[in-house]
Formats: C-alpha cells, structure tokens, sequence
C-alpha cells in the first residue's frame, strides 16, 4: 500500500494547484484555503478533515481534476469529504447541502469554509451588491445545513 500523504505535503500541493489564483477580494486564494484549513483545525477536525480543508475547492475550481482525486495517496474519508464539498453544475443548494450532511465529516469542513467566506473583513473589500448576494447565499446555506451563527 502507498503511503498516503502528510499534510505538509497535502498543503504544498494545494497551493501549488491554486497558484496565480485570487479570490474575490483579489487575495491569493491559498490564503483562503489556509483559513479554512486553520479553522477546521481549530474545530477539532482530524487530518483527514483538514486534508479535505486544503483542497476543498480544488476539483471545484478545476485546480484539480476527479481523476487525480480517484488516484490520490490520500484516506478514502478525505476524498469523500472533498467530493461532498464540491459543487456541481446546476446543482441546487438543497442537494448541495444534503450530501454535505450525508457525507461524515464534511459539514465541519463546510462550516469553516463558510465561516471565512462570511467574515466581515472580508466581505467588507466587496462591492455592495457582491457583498449582499454572498451574504443571503451564505446565510442561506448555513440554514440548510442546521449552522447557528458562527463567530
């Protein structure tokens, strides 16, 4: 059996595959993948969680693809993690948030990737209607995924 990668490893590679990559605010976007990483960490999330963290937008932003997903030296938790997390053309929030439910592990993921998302200071850098279109999407999915407010 390949030994599956660190996390050291795992954040190399995400930063790399995202590399040139900016986020809406125009900050490097493995800012934003280091953020979630940290805060499922701080959540308590195991390494296969925060291994999930680093790369939770990589098939998402064809950073990478599913193949290389399929072929990764990584636990099978993580790759259902990243799939659950991964948006799919056309699909409605409501599925969206079901297989984020269905899948263990991923809604901790999700939580801390939403939890960046809606921090103030960054939304603060958006125009007004971008900042008011992420906030209702987010909120809206914080709901149908049971999310109080997350501080």
């Amino acid at each position: 059996m390949t030994a599956l990668l660190t996390l050291t490893e795992v954040e190399a590679l995400a930063r790399t595959a995202h590399e040139g990559q900016t986020d809406k605010a125009g900050r490097p976007y493995a800012e934003h993948l280091q953020a979630v990483a940290e805060g499922v960490r701080a959540r308590g999330g195991d390494p296969d969680q925060i291994a999930a963290a680093w790369l939770h937008d990589s098939v998402e932003d064809d950073a990478l693809t599913e193949h290389w997903l399929d072929e990764a030296a990584l636990s099978r938790r993580t790759k259902d993690i990243v799939r659950a997390v991964t948006k799919r053309a056309g699909e409605p929030p409501e599925a969206y948030a079901g297989r984020i439910l269905a899948t263990p592990g991923a809604l901790l993921v999700k939580q801390a990737d939403l939890a960046h998302n809606a921090d103030p200071a960054r939304l603060a850098v958006l125009g007004e209607a971008t900042r008011t279109r992420l906030t209702g999407k987010y909120a809206r999915m914080r709901a149908l995924l049971g999310l109080g407010v997350d501080l």
